[in-house]
């Protein structure tokens, strides 16, 4: 598969580079700086220095591709609409280009629905929902532009992460996992790979945790 991937020097992001290399696959980064992808020089690996935000400036990175993902994320206050803002520019780039296949993170500390247990849905849930009100509200604006785009979209929707060693996890389609309060980011980015070789995923959301 030819892949894009934008958010490439993230947490998740460089699992993710990783693993799509090793699992044979090409590979467009688009970054902001180059200088933090440890794997620039891999032969399968094309890095693309651009503005994630501006859809003409991403137009040839995902133009021609099988599937892109984006594992963008806030790293500071100023980033509070960075993955709705992201989404929309590649989903009027992905439009523009007649790529298709769209994998978007962003979480499930937003979404109430039957998979979380009472004590989340009535206590944990809303505290969440008060505390990470900017991050949430951004998600939901993400999740929203995403299922409207008309494109052959997933969602990944991961609890919160960590930056343990990869293990047996859970997933959910179109619901939250039971319990599921944490994901290691190797584990995130290796069911992300999964669902871009899985077609039937495309139009449904993917919660996870252990």
């Amino acid at each position: 598969m030819r892949i894009t991937v934008v958010g490439a020097t993230g947490g998740t992001g460089k699992h993710l580079v990783r693993q799509v290399l090793d699992a044979g696959h090409r590979i467009t980064a688009v970054v902001r700086d180059a200088a933090r992808l440890r794997q620039a020089s891999h032969l399968r690996l094309d890095v693309v220095t651009a503005d994630v935000m501006d859809p003409e400036a991403i137009k040839e990175a995902v133009g021609g591709k099988d599937a892109v993902v984006s594992a963008l994320g806030p790293r500071t206050k100023g980033d509070a609409s960075v993955c709705s803002d992201g989404a929309r520019a590649l989903i009027i780039a992905m439009r523009a280009t007649g790529t298709r296949r769209l994998v978007v993170v962003t979480a499930s500390g937003h979404v109430v629905d039957d998979g979380d247990g009472p004590f989340t849905r009535t206590v944990v849930k809303p505290m969440l929902r008060w505390y990470l009100r900017e991050g949430f509200a951004d998600f939901a604006c993400t999740d929203q532009a995403v299922q409207a785009s008309g494109l052959d979209w997933t969602i990944m929707r991961p609890p919160r992460l960590t930056d343990g060693e990869p293990r047996l996890y859970r997933t959910a389609i179109d619901r939250n996992v039971r319990g599921g309060i944490t994901i290691a980011r190797a584990d995130l980015a290796h069911a992300i790979l999964a669902a871009l070789t899985a077609p039937a995923t495309a139009g449904h959301t993917i919660s996870l945790g252990y």
